[in-house]
């Protein structure tokens, strides 16, 4: 079968498409073949060596397909399944194997190529708004990246749940699809002072929460965009690592709160897994969340889709197609 195989952490450039040895499933894992695969930032802090893993490796942590295999004591799914994935390496191929319980079941009415470009950007969304600051009517809240493939998701649940939502943007195009999906407000953060923006437009009182996903260069004055007692979620570092802050910072800005989730702690066990998803989905079946694909590449097309995603050119969802 034909895979992206990375060789040494680099560039874009060191993901090349090569033929690999068909996988099987072994006990308690099941075989997909992949009809969609998302891409996600996570994939190049992999490629990169931020985030490491042993090498070679075939990036991609998200994809959806049909379970074409199971091995022994595979009681979740079974053969003909369609199915979806966040969470496993492997993805970039025509076929991963995949621990059984890592894989959701899809509803009827949820096409395979939603739910590979919603579970990990989904799934995030989910657990940030309802777990990690549960959102709730009255709260306000700021968005970085909100025209992203998370904060896009993040903008239309936060207003499902009743928060005012600032974002930031790069662009008026981006502005665009912002306000589209909700934003009550849009700051283009290279054109103004974020922070003294959101003290305007929150009467200096600052907001509840930042979801930041950009990291190194937005973390300051994230900081700063707080109420007292609000909290710093930190979710991705799109810019590069935050570097370590005192706690006495977070004592001199109001008495914050500041977390660096992740997902799995989130989708540890397979109930909450599915309790996540479940939600997921029904808030996309019933058109709460609208999801937004940016383009569509063929698998061999890897790298173009990763310089997409650090150059800040996407809005919403990169999919790769075997």
């Amino acid at each position: 079968m034909k895979a992206i195989r990375v060789h040494e952490v680099g560039g874009p450039d060191v993901m090349k498409l090569e033929d690999i040895p068909r996988l099987d499933p072994a006990g308690g894992e099941a075989r997909v073949r992949l009809e969609a695969i998302g891409v996600n930032y996570i994939d190049t802090y992999h490629r990169t060596g931020l985030y490491k893993v042993p090498l070679p490796f075939t990036p991609g942590m998200e994809a959806a397909g049909i379970v074409d295999a199971v091995g022994p004591d595979v009681k979740d799914v079974r053969a003909g399944d369609r199915v979806a994935y966040a969470g496993t390496l492997g993805a970039y191929a025509e076929q991963a194997v995949v621990p059984a319980e890592k894989l959701v079941p899809l509803p009827n009415g949820l096409e395979t190529q939603d739910a590979a470009a919603a579970m990990l950007q989904g799934l995030t969304a989910q657990y940030l708004t309802r777990s990690t600051f549960p959102l709730k009517p009255g709260h306000t809240v700021l968005i970085h990246a909100a025209a992203g493939g998370v904060g896009l998701l993040l903008v239309q649940i936060a207003k499902h749940l009743g928060a005012r939502v600032l974002g930031t943007v790069s662009t008026d195009e981006k502005a665009r699809a912002a306000t589209e999906a909700g934003a009550d407000a849009i700051i283009l953060y290279k054109e103004m002072d974020f922070a003294a923006e959101v003290k305007k437009l929150t009467a200096g009182r600052g907001v509840d929460v930042v979801y930041d996903s950009v990291g190194k260069s937005t973390y300051e004055k994230s900081i700063a965009s707080l109420a007292p007692r609000g909290m710093l979620v930190l979710f991705g570092n799109a810019s590069g690592p935050v570097p370590p802050i005192d706690p006495l910072a977070l004592s001199a800005a109001g008495s914050i709160f500041m977390t660096r989730p992740t997902m799995a702690h989130h989708v540890a066990t397979r109930e909450e897994l599915l309790s996540r998803s479940k939600e997921l989905f029904s808030w996309l079946r019933s058109g709460t969340l609208r999801l937004t694909i940016h383009r569509s590449l063929p698998l061999a097309n890897a790298s173009e889709a990763h310089r997409l995603l650090e150059g800040r050119q996407t809005m919403g969802k990169l999919l790769l197609i075997p």
